[in-house]
């Protein structure tokens, strides 16, 4: 394929995930397998990826600032440092990981995260009904322990290949005790930030980045953001998911048959 047509496939698929990113999510399979399929090598593949949906997820953060306001700061700060660490060791993880183990480990991946998604309303669902009659939890020095290393696992996983934290994060907000889901959802979105974040620093550290097409990526992935979201909120909900975990089970099924 000549480069400048890998170059429009690449900003296409980066419409799409910044389009999915800010309607419901999943927007991770688009962008990573586009990336493998212009043939960007595996680690280097999520790396850029990674830099290409961040930027969208720091915008987010801003639309959560009344929510944010009421956490308090104490647990706010020992999460984003669990997320801080964890999203470094993880994306260290990946940097010594070799190629072929990798794209070994990509159908898992994909499934894991095509799982979570598939689920994340059902998830979502018994979370809200659980905090809804709980009271808020006692944040005792053991639990606030508890809660760190559960993130800090959390973490390694968001910046070794991340599909699917969100609802992970969701799950262990509400074991915290957290009764808001917009609360919930705020600091998702923060730590969420503070992952991927240290990750891209850490890739671009590494020089696993191929930056014409993450520039690309980025820009497209902003349009679908802020332009596409419009035209996909005139779309059921119901309608996106389902094509987003259709992408993800053939991507799934695509990558265990091309490894067999």
């Amino acid at each position: 394929m000549p480069f400048f047509s890998q170059l429009v496939l690449l900003f296409i698929a980066a419409v799409i995930g910044g389009t999915l990113n800010s309607v419901a999510g999943g927007g991770s399979f688009f962008g990573f397998p586009a990336l493998l399929f212009t043939g960007v090598p595996a680690i280097q593949s999520n790396a850029t990826n990674t830099i290409a949906l961040w930027p969208g997820s720091v915008a987010s953060v801003g639309a959560y600032r009344r929510e944010l306001a009421a956490q308090p700061r104490g647990t706010l700060f020992l999460l984003v440092g669990s997320s801080l660490i964890g999203g470094i060791l993880g994306a260290t993880l990946l940097l010594n990981t070799s190629q072929n183990t990798f794209i070994t480990l990509i159908p898992y991946l994909l499934l894991l995260a095509t799982l979570l998604f598939a689920f994340s309303p059902y998830i979502t669902a018994r979370l809200r009904a659980r905090v809804s009659i709980s009271s808020k939890a006692e944040r005792s020095i053991p639990s606030l322990i508890g809660l760190a290393i559960a993130q800090l696992i959390i973490s390694i996983y968001g910046g070794y290949f991340g599909g699917g934290i969100g609802i992970l994060m969701l799950a262990t907000l509400a074991m915290m005790g957290m009764e808001n889901i917009h609360e919930m959802n705020a600091v998702k979105t923060v730590l969420a930030s503070c992952i991927n974040g240290v990750a891209v620093i850490t890739f671009i550290i590494a020089g696993k980045v191929v930056w014409v097409q993450g520039i690309v990526m980025v820009v497209g992935a902003i349009i679908g953001g802020y332009g596409g979201a419009y035209y996909a909120r005139k779309i059921e909900q119901k309608w996106i998911r389902l094509f987003v975990i259709v992408v993800g089970v053939a991507l799934t099924l695509y990558f265990f048959i091309h490894n067999a």
